[in-house]
């Protein structure tokens, strides 16, 4: 029997490891696992291209924490356990039926299939009854469980693209503004400097002549911070904020911002995404200034011409939220999904109530999801420390060089498993991959749906079939869209949340998913 002692234990670390750490301490493990871990190849061009950053961090009580130690303080661990960098998307007309190509290389999205392909080897180390497995034997046959005393933060270097982008630029008297947040007046902590690229609107931030660029440019001798917003009160202090003036714009125009400017600030634009609104939605309104965009709409990211059927990453950490981030296959093994506890950016412009908006807000009222499934209060900070590669940091440090300073076109993948860890793609495939080798084997990346669906198929198989979960034994499944479709529970919670609140969702035709 577990004593007294051991279970106040359990109860003390897991509720330690929820507020045992700092964003900039999440930030710094994240820059510096990407500068010693991460290969050369697959990073951005010196002074000529940037890239952003994500990954997921467990977060765990110290090891050598002892139950007979009540009173201690409590310590933990911070591990990256996946990494993804990138900026790109293919478009429809690239897509492959065969679950080859990675069609979305956003920096998040690699992060989180990267975690995907964690999880997997994690249920490998499982179900062969190893004790240094994240998962412990849930109450029904064939299900696990994550470890009671562990935690996810997700951090990413930049705001998702999307919701969580649309943010304000109040007019100061020297200089442009950085994001806000609504307790402005009342809190010092905000710190207003000159960067106002936006890094989503990629295309229009590739043309250095684009009216965007030439708006948003960093005016000379600006620091290269953007704004540090204090959201969970553990940020470092600021100078006192600059100067607002008196707003001017119609209460109309200010609807689509309305709570995230402080009173009397002049709201002269908006922060853009690059993502355009699904159809079905109501549509950005394209008014000059703050009325520019419509919030809380579901968005596509955008193409070079040929449209994309990736949804923005705010939409998808939204979802996340719901239905976890292991997705449909994983869920026959696990008895709950597996929840982020935090969500971490990085320095760049930022608005917590955009986040908060964008990531919670428009889930907050779903209802009827099956068990184990529920909306997640996920806490969002910020940290104050730049990524070293981000547009900003590289767009200060080249100063007034030549060329253009353009989006690195490769994503890299990183996983903490044994075995290649690595992953370096570029146009959704292995990078160095030709026309003529896409057909073999060495040009899938290890976390496309094909790959990681052949991982979940090994998995399946290194298991006796009388302990498989009741979810895998009711018929004979074979394509990847089967095993998807017989993952009830969750395709049960997935259906709840588009009906309720992502009814305009873009989804793949099932001819895509066929492949076994």
């Amino acid at each position: 029997m577990v004593c007294d002692v051991c279970l106040w234990f359990n109860f003390r670390a897991s509720a330690a490891a929820q507020t045992m750490w700092t964003a900039d301490e999440i930030a710094r493990l994240c820059y510096e696992h990407y500068g010693l871990r991460l290969p050369k190849q697959g990073k951005p061009e010196p002074n000529r291209e940037w890239t952003l950053l994500a990954a997921m961090v467990k977060i765990q009580p110290a090891a050598d924490q002892a139950c007979n130690s009540p009173d201690k303080p409590a310590q933990v661990t911070k591990e990256v356990v996946s990494m993804g960098t990138g900026t790109k998307c293919i478009g429809q007309s690239k897509m492959r039926k065969s679950g080859d190509i990675l069609n979305d290389s956003h920096a998040e999205i690699i992060a989180r299939r990267s975690f995907q392909r964690y999880l997997l080897h994690q249920l490998h180390l499982a179900a062969a009854l190893k004790e240094d497995s994240i998962f412990v034997p849930g109450t029904r046959r064939g299900l696990w469980k994550l470890r009671p005393d562990l935690l996810f933060v997700f951090f990413s270097s930049h705001t998702p693209c999307g919701d969580a982008s649309i943010i304000p630029m109040l007019e100061f008297e020297d200089q442009p503004c950085c994001p806000v947040s609504r307790n402005w007046a009342n809190n010092p902590s905000v710190k207003a400097s000159g960067n106002l690229e936006a890094p989503e609107d990629k295309r229009k931030c590739e043309d250095p002549d684009s009216p965007v660029t030439k708006k948003m440019r960093l005016e000379p001798g600006t620091p290269d911070g953007v704004a540090h917003h204090q959201s969970f009160g553990n940020q470092e202090s600021s100078p006192d904020p600059p100067s607002v003036s008196r707003c001017n714009l119609t209460t109309e125009e200010l609807a689509t911002v309305t709570g995230m400017a402080p009173s009397g600030a002049k709201v002269v634009d908006v922060y853009r995404t690059g993502a355009k609104c699904v159809p079905g939605e109501a549509g950005d309104s394209g008014k000059p200034g703050a009325a520019y965009h419509q919030v809380g709409l579901l968005r596509v990211k955008p193409g070079r011409g040929d449209r994309t059927s990736s949804m923005s990453c705010s939409d998808k950490l939204a979802r996340w939220n719901v239905l976890g981030c292991q997705g449909a296959l994983l869920m026959h093994f696990l008895e709950e999904p597996i929840y982020l506890s935090a969500v971490v950016i990085g320095k760049c412009p930022y608005s917590q109530e955009a986040m908060q908006r964008a990531l919670t807000g428009r889930c907050h009222n779903i209802s009827a999801l099956p068990k184990g499934f529920a909306v997640q209060e996920v806490k969002i900070q910020q940290s104050g420390l730049l990524f070293e590669q981000s547009r900003c940091a590289v767009q200060v440090k080249r100063a007034d060089g030549p060329g253009r300073l353009v989006p690195c076109g490769a994503a890299i993948s990183w996983s903490a498993v044994p075995e290649q860890p690595l992953d370096v793609t570029a146009n959704g495939f292995p990078q160095g991959t030709t026309k003529k080798g896409i057909q073999s084997l060495q040009a899938r990346s290890r976390i496309s749906k094909v790959e990681l669906f052949r991982s979940f198929q090994k998995l399946l198989n290194s298991i006796s079939e009388d302990k498989w979960p009741d979810s895998l034994r009711v018929r004979k499944l074979e394509t990847y869209q089967e095993y998807k479709e017989a993952a009830s529970a969750y395709q049960e919670a997935w259906s709840a949340l588009r009906k309720q609140a992502f009814g305009s969702w873009i989804r793949n035709p099932p001819d895509y998913h066929q492949f076994k």
